[in-house]
Parts: C-alpha cells; sequence; structure tokens
C-alpha cells in the first residue's frame, strides 16, 4: 500500500474541515491561483445621507479569517491560472488596437499597420538549428583554437542551440550592454519613423504630431542565445489618436518604409568606460515588416494578438535566457540553474554593474534578465485600452456595482500569501478543470462559428 505524502495528508485534513466547501468556493474565484494573497478586514457600505449601513461584509466569516485574491503574476511559471488571465488581457487589449473595441473605434483596422520584427545584432557565433549549423568548407579554428565551423542539424530543443561556438571570442560585455540600452534603442526607432515620415511628405519634423501619431504595442522575446527581440505592432492614426483618420500620404507602404529606414540608421552609445570603451549599440541585420491588411491579406489580427500575448507570460526562465527571480550576491550567479552562456552574461552584468560609469543602468539588479530592464509588453498612451481598465470591467461584472449616494469604509490588511502542500494540490486541481472547461468552450464556439452544429453536451 502506497505511503500517503505530506501533501495528500494535509489536503484529506482540509477537505474534512468544516468550512471547505466555503474555503472551495474562494479557491475557485482566484482561478486556482498557485499562490494567492491573503487579506484580512472588512467593507462596510453606508448610506451617505443617513449613515445607516447597507451592506458589511467581514473575513470573520471566511474559514481561517481571511480572504484569498489573485497573486495577479504573469508569469506562467511562477503561478499558471494568474498568467492565463493575463495573457486573455493582454489578447483583448493588443487585439482592441487592431480592430477596436474597448472604447477603440473598429476604423482602426483600416489604418495602415504593421506587424514589425527587430532583432539583436551578433555579439558572436552560436550553434543554431533548422539546418546545417554552421557548415564551412575549410574547417578552421578560432584565435583560442576552437572550430569555427559545426555541421550538426540540431534539433530546436538541444541544450547546444543558442551557445557560442567559442565562449571566449563571444563579446559578453558589448550583449549586456545592448540589453540595458535597448529601451533606448526603441524610443530613438519610434522618433526616427515619425521623422522619416515627416521627411518623406515635406513636413517640419517639429509640426510631425499636428498631422499624424504612431501608436504601438510591442513585446520582447528571449532568443536562444539570451538576446532580446521585439515584436510590435505599429499603427498610423491621425493627430488625435485612435478617433482621428491619419492624412491621405499616410499609406502603409510609406509607414513601412519609414519603419526599415529608421531601423537602419538609429544608434544608442554607451557610457565610457576604461574597462571596455564606449560602445555604439544599433538593432540587428534582420528585420521582419508586414503590413496588416483588412481584406485578410497578410497575418490575421487575431493571430497577431495571440502571439504577443503568448509572449507576455513567458519569463527569462522558460527560454533559459536567465531567471525569474533577481540575484542578490555573486554566489546566486553560481548557483542559479542555468546554462554556462547565460551564466557568464550574469556574471558580466554583476561586474559591470559594479563599475561606477555604470551605475545608472543598475546592471546589478538586472543580472537575472541578463541586463535588459524594459517591460515585456509596452505600449503607447493612444494605442488601445489599459489593464487597468480591463480588470476594472472583469470587476464590475463579477461583483456588486457602487451604489449612487453610498459610502464604502474599508479597512485591509496583508495577513500572508501561498499555500500549504495540500492546499496547492487542491488549487492546481481547480486551476486544471478551469482550464479544461475554458477549453472545451472555446472549440464549441470557435466550431458554432464555423457553421459545424458540435452540440455542447
Amino acid at each position: 500500500m502506497r505511503q500517503l505524502s505530506e501533501a495528500d495528508r494535509d489536503a484529506i485534513r482540509i477537505a474534512q474541515d468544516p468550512q471547505f466547501t466555503r474555503w472551495l468556493e474562494q479557491i475557485t474565484a482566484t482561478g486556482g491561483c498557485s499562490h494567492p494573497v491573503h487579506l484580512s478586514g472588512s467593507t462596510t457600505t453606508l448610506d451617505a445621507t443617513t449613515g445607516e449601513i447597507l451592506r458589511h461584509y467581514d473575513t470573520r466569516d471566511h474559514p481561517g479569517e481571511r480572504l484569498l485574491v489573485r497573486c495577479r503574476n504573469r508569469r506562467a511559471t511562477v503561478c499558471a491560472p494568474c498568467s492565463r488571465l493575463h495573457a486573455g488581457d493582454t489578447f483583448h487589449l493588443v487585439r482592441a488596437g487592431l480592430i477596436g473595441g474597448k472604447n477603440v473605434p473598429g476604423t482602426v483596422r483600416q489604418r495602415p499597420r504593421l506587424f514589425v520584427t527587430l532583432t539583436a545584432p551578433s555579439f558572436g557565433v552560436v550553434h543554431r538549428a533548422g539546418e546545417r549549423c554552421r557548415p564551412r568548407r575549410d574547417g578552421g579554428t578560432c584565435e583560442h583554437d576552437r572550430p569555427l565551423s559545426c555541421g550538426t542539424i540540431h534539433d530546436p530543443n538541444a541544450p547546444l542551440v543558442g551557445q557560442p561556438l567559442c565562449p571566449d571570442c563571444y563579446d559578453y560585455p558589448a550583449h549586456a550592454l545592448w540589453h540595458a540600452h535597448a529601451g533606448k534603442l526603441w524610443d530613438r526607432f519610434v522618433i526616427g519613423v515619425r521623422r522619416q515620415l515627416a521627411s518623406a511628405v515635406g513636413l517640419v519634423q517639429s509640426r510631425f504630431s499636428d498631422h499624424a501619431r504612431i501608436s504601438f504595442a510591442r513585446v520582447a522575446e528571449y532568443q536562444k542565445r539570451g538576446a532580446v527581440h521585439v515584436h510590435a505592432i505599429v499603427r498610423l492614426d491621425g493627430p488625435a489618436g485612435p478617433t482621428d483618420e491619419p492624412p491621405e500620404w499616410g499609406t502603409a507602404d510609406r509607414l513601412t518604409d519609414a519603419v526599415r529606414t529608421a531601423v537602419s540608421r538609429v544608434s544608442v552609445r554607451s557610457p565610457y568606460s576604461p574597462a571596455v570603451g564606449e560602445l555604439t549599440f544599433r538593432w540587428g541585420a534582420q528585420v521582419d515588416v508586414r503590413s496588416l491588411c483588412a481584406d485578410g491579406n497578410g497575418p490575421d489580427d487575431d493571430a497577431v494578438a495571440a502571439y504577443v500575448a503568448k509572449y507576455v507570460t513567458k519569463g527569462a526562465s522558460e527560454t533559459g535566457a536567465g531567471t525569474d527571480h533577481r540575484l542578490t550576491t555573486w554566489s546566486d550567479v553560481g548557483a542559479a540553474r542555468v546554462t554556462d552562456h547565460v551564466r557568464a552574461l550574469m556574471r558580466t552584468c554583476w561586474r559591470l554593474g559594479g563599475l561606477p560609469e555604470y551605475e545608472p543602468l543598475r546592471l546589478r539588479a538586472w543580472a537575472h534578465t541578463l541586463g535588459y530592464r524594459g517591460h515585456i509588453l509596452t505600449k503607447s498612451r493612444a494605442y488601445s485600452t489599459t489593464y487597468a481598465a480591463l480588470r476594472a470591467d472583469r470587476a464590475e461584472y463579477a461583483g456588486p456595482n457602487p451604489v449612487p449616494g453610498t459610502v464604502t469604509d474599508g479597512h485591509w490588511r496583508y495577513v500572508g500569501s501561498g499555500h500549504t502542500p495540500g492546499a496547492a494540490l487542491i488549487a492546481a486541481g481547480v486551476a486544471t478543470d478551469l482550464a479544461t472547461s475554458r477549453e472545451i468552450a472555446r472549440e464549441e464556439m470557435t466550431a458554432e462559428r464555423r457553421g459545424l452544429g458540435v452540440s455542447s453536451a
């Protein structure tokens, strides 16, 4: 007979608790969140005129005298249920900027819209997948006596993919510092697109905002080599944003030309360092620009929104490019469960972060993400709705709306987080059941749209 684990025994204890049903309702309300926040307190709704108590909510009536709320972590490796919710919000945020909705007019679908992929430059030769890795007729070795070629056809998931052929030849300082300047490089790129459009139609650059506006949403994706790629949706609006039509000269072709020119021209310089010198950073040579057409030619709008949402939930650890937790000491770098290549990047960030000239870059604070300190998803103000607005809509839909003429008095405090082993087991089961139910509902909805007449039985 199999001996019960600690988690199994704890789950049985919880299930036998008289308040188990109410506790399970809380877990279900959080979507099976794997690391919920525990709150204690009360909320009282009063009549603003008479002071009469209309409603009182208190956690003393709950199991453990606490309320569980979602952790809202976007990373699937930290909390899969909350990451799915975040991915859904991201999908609707991005989709609204593509086809309208969420207070964005549907006319944005007729605007010039591009799906742009910008890459990092090369910092050294790495192993690649999908074809013969690095074939060279003459073979040869580098100055460190390592081979410059590799004729192997690597599987995409092979551990060697993304690792340098020669770690000593790889420019780790440039890689780490490029990450630290990637956000500024993106800002220069957006400015560059505006300037190129203004120059193309004979406008004074400072007056561009009187005629048009660049709206965007972008997501960062780590490659196997530990370098960030940027996938972005770029849209051309009128000066007032999504409610305003762009000028007649604002075409997809002209926007495409401006994007390609800006990518090739913009650059950022790093602070001078006696140890590294002064480096100039640019985008990589690989650039992909695709027009999103309302007539269906080109990438599908929903597919693009889903593609962006997929990467938002991925942490650095999922791609093997870093960890999801900050490194606080040099020994943390050595203990991190990463490849030698990624560890070398982390150590480079730590060493450079100790130099006074690089102190503003906070390389040590961002060593776990290999020096990249930007948000995974960023958007311009006028692109579409916000996460806060989406959460407010969901809360309004799920809970009672505020009653006019009332006052709410709330007193809450943080009392803990996470689950016991048994509670984590039950929460994982709830999360799986909810995810399965959503997938079935999605499949049935898709089938109905296609006219297949699949029953819900």
